[in-house]
C-alpha cells in the first residue's frame, strides 16, 4: 500500500515532468515545487540583498559633519559660560592694577591675596556666614516639610477640590500684591527685624511645588498605593513609609533649589532687617563694597586706592559667597540629574 507522503511526492514529480516538457525547469525544495527563476525564500541575513555602499558612506559623512558642528557650537557655549567664572577666579588673586589695565586674560598677573585678606579679617563677614547658614538650614527644613506633602496631595486624583487648589496656587505665581502691601503684612505680624522675615517668605515656591507634584504623578505608580491600601496602610503610613523613601531625588533637588535661593538672597534682608548683627552674608558683602567705593572727602590718591581695593573686593566677594554652594553641589549631583528631568518624558 502506498502511504500518503509517497503519493504527494509522486504527484509533485509528475507536475515537475509536465513543467519540464513545457520548458520551465522546476526547483524542488523539500516538499515544495517552485518554478525556476523564482528564488526560494531563505531565513537569516544571508538572504538579504547588500545595501549600496555609496548611500552608507554619505550618511556616515553627514553624521560626522553634524557632530562636528554640534561640538563646535557646544564648545563655544561652554566657553561663554565658563570663561567669566574663570576670569573672576584669576582676577580675585591678581593685582588690581593689572586687572584694570586689561593684563589679566588667561592667567593671574602679580599674584596677591589682599582681597581675601581684607574680607576674612572682618568679623562681620564671619557673622554674616553664620547667619546665612542658619537661615538656609531652617529654610530648607521648613520648605521640605511644606513642599513635599503639598506636592503629594496635589498629585492625588482623589484630593477634594483639586482644581480649586491648583487655581489658588497658580494666581500668586503670576500676580503679586507689591512691595508696600508685603511690608505692611510683615509689619502687622510683627516680623520686621526678625529672622522669620527672611525665612517665612521663602519656605514655599509654587514652581517647586508643581515640580514635586509632577514627580509624584510620573514616578509613583497608582498600583503601589492601592497595594498598600489593601495591606491596611493608612494615608500617613503610606506617605511616610512608602512614598518618602522613593522621593529622595526630588527631595534633594528641592533642598538644593531652596538652599541656593536663600543663600543668594539679600533683598528681603535689606528691606526688613535693621540690626546689622542679623545681616546675611550677601548683605554684609554689599555693605563692604559700598563702603569701599565711597570717595567722599578723600584726596586723589585715597580715591584711587579705594577704587583699586573695591575692584579686588568685588571679585573676592563673589568667590567667598559662592564657594559653599559649589562645595554642596557634588553631594546632591546624582539626585539632581535624576530629579531635574521629571516630567520630561510622556509614558
Amino acid at each position: 500500500m502506498v502511504s500518503g507522503s509517497q503519493t504527494i511526492q509522486k504527484n509533485a514529480l509528475a507536475a515537475a515532468a509536465k513543467n519540464t516538457e513545457k520548458g520551465s525547469a522546476p526547483v524542488l525544495a523539500g516538499n515544495k515545487v517552485e518554478k525556476a527563476g523564482v528564488p526560494v525564500p531563505t531565513k537569516g541575513k544571508a538572504g538579504r540583498k547588500p545595501q549600496g555602499g555609496k548611500g552608507l558612506k554619505k550618511s556616515r559623512v553627514g553624521d560626522r559633519v553634524f557632530y562636528m558642528i554640534n561640538g563646535i557650537i557646544l564648545g563655544l557655549l561652554a566657553l561663554i559660560v565658563l570663561y567669566p567664572l574663570y576670569f573672576i577666579i584669576i582676577a580675585s588673586i591678581s593685582d588690581p592694577d593689572a586687572v584694570l589695565a586689561g593684563k589679566v586674560v588667561l592667567a593671574p598677573a602679580q599674584l596677591t591675596f589682599t582681597g581675601f585678606e581684607k574680607i576674612m579679617e572682618r568679623t562681620d563677614v564671619w557673622r554674616g556666614y553664620l547667619n546665612t547658614i542658619i537661615y538656609t538650614v531652617i529654610t530648607v527644613l521648613l520648605s521640605l516639610i511644606v513642599t513635599i506633602p503639598a506636592g503629594w496631595a496635589l498629585s492625588r486624583k482623589t484630593l477634594p477640590g483639586k482644581k480649586l487648589w491648583m487655581v489658588y496656587f497658580i494666581i500668586p505665581m503670576f500676580f503679586g500684591g507689591g512691595l508696600i502691601p508685603f511690608y505692611n503684612v510683615m509689619s502687622s505680624l510683627h516680623l520686621v527685624n526678625t529672622i522669620w522675615a527672611i525665612i517665612l517668605p521663602s519656605i514655599l515656591s509654587v514652581w517647586n511645588l508643581f515640580m514635586t507634584k509632577t514627580f509624584f504623578e510620573s514616578s509613583i505608580p497608582d498600583g503601589l498605593i492601592e497595594a498598600a491600601k489593601i495591606d491596611g496602610a493608612g494615608h500617613f503610613y503610606t506617605f511616610g513609609m512608602i512614598v518618602l523613601p522613593l522621593a529622595k531625588a526630588i527631595m534633594a533637588v528641592m533642598a538644593l533649589y531652596y538652599a541656593v535661593g536663600q543663600w543668594n538672597g539679600y533683598f528681603n534682608a535689606m528691606i526688613f532687617l535693621q540690626d546689622e548683627n542679623k545681616y546675611p552674608l550677601q548683605l554684609v558683602l554689599k555693605e563692604i563694597l559700598v563702603a569701599s567705593e565711597s570717595t567722599v572727602g578723600g584726596s586723589g590718591e585715597t580715591i584711587l586706592e579705594q577704587y583699586r581695593l573695591a575692584n579686588q573686593l568685588k571679585y573676592a566677594s563673589v568667590i567667598v559667597s559662592s564657594l559653599p554652594v559649589l562645595m554642596l553641589f557634588p553631594f546632591v549631583q546624582k539626585y539632581f540629574a535624576q530629579g531635574v528631568m521629571i516630567g520630561s518624558l510622556k509614558e
